[in-house]
């Protein structure tokens, strides 16, 4: 591709900007015009997210510049629609926004576009035709590609149960006393459970491969004492031997460059810094339990958003997001 994408950035400030432009600076199809921040106008973007020191010059702007071939919304749940209401742009600007505003089929229409759910694995056709992008929450990317494979087949019978924990970046990086350091270090809880928002997301995607679906996602998270990172553990009712569902899921996910069935047991340290969700299957009596592993800042939420903005440009899906996980 010769014609560099043109890139704006909305809410710049957060942990999911930081890491988008850290991604885009380094994707050789990709000019970032415009990171706009309402708090850190002038300044520059590594007085903020100082891992860019010496990487970029720019400056944090107080609006966009107008010709933008993709916008970035990295603003607060709930902020996106009304930013975007109050800020029409062309309709040759592709939007992809990370927030939950547009994830729920209710919800995906706003100010002339409709959004497709962003999760590449289910519906990479309708991504690389769309004008707007909702991208998965990180819970729900989890856990979505732990049972994808089982609801295409219509093999989910019984209520599926998920306990999975996630660094402290999954919260953002607004303060608050569950985020400090001195609360999470040698500590863990947990927090909306059996409420948490991504169920809405997660529940229309079974529902949508296995129509009929009507068993409940009875989903526990739990804070974790480190970083970024979420690791799964989902478990239901099913009917394959061991070897069948492991078939089942190397089959579903060949094609997909970024999630990886592995025969061995996983772990984090295997996934953070990466774009990789690694799942792992095994079957313990009538019950099958996938692990799934994946970062809660890349394939979670802005490696993903790259993702995404390859395959609606035409590029080849991985471009730009071949890098290694922090292993030691």
């Amino acid at each position: 591709m010769s014609k560099q994408v043109k890139v704006g950035i909305v809410g710049g400030a957060g942990y999911t900007a930081g890491e988008l432009i850290r991604l885009l600076l380094h994707h050789p199809h990709v000019e970032i015009g415009t990171v706009v921040s309402s708090t850190q106008v002038g300044q520059p973007l590594h007085s903020v997210h100082d891992d860019l020191v010496g990487d970029t010059d720019l400056t944090f702007a107080s609006e966009l510049r107008g010709d933008e071939d993709v916008v970035f919304l990295c603003l607060g749940h709930g902020n996106s629609r009304e930013w975007l209401l109050k800020t029409p742009l062309p309709p040759r600007t592709k939007v992809i926004d990370l927030s939950n505003d547009f994830r729920l089929a209710a919800d995906q229409k706003a100010g002339g576009r409709e959004f497709v759910y962003g999760l590449p694995e289910l519906n990479r056709a309708a991504i690389r035709t769309a004008d707007s992008v909702a991208n998965p929450g990180c819970f729900a990317s989890a856990i979505q590609l732990a049972l994808l494979p089982l609801a295409a087949a219509g093999l989910l019978r019984e209520a599926v149960h998920v306990s999975a924990i996630t660094g402290s970046t999954g919260a953002g990086r607004g303060l608050a006393e569950t985020t400090g350091f001195t609360w999470r270090t040698g500590n863990i809880s947990t927090y909306k459970t059996f409420t948490h928002q991504h169920l809405g997301e997660i529940g229309e995607t079974l529902v949508g491969l296995q129509p009929g679906f009507g068993q409940p996602v009875r989903f526990i998270p739990y804070r974790g004492n480190f970083t970024r990172g979420i690791f799964a553990s989902v478990y239901t009712t099913c009917e394959l031997s061991v070897l069948e569902v492991q078939n089942l899921y190397s089959d579903y996910y060949r094609a997909a460059p970024f999630t990886v069935v592995a025969e061995q047991e996983i772990h984090l340290k295997q996934v953070v810094n990466t774009n990789k969700c690694l799942l792992h299957v095994v079957r313990h009596d009538d019950q099958v339990l996938i692990t799934s592993a994946l970062d809660n800042l890349l394939k979670g939420a802005s490696g993903q958003a790259v993702q995404n903005m390859n395959l609606l440009f035409g590029l080849e899906e991985t471009t730009g997001l071949g890098i290694k996980a922090s292993y030691f």
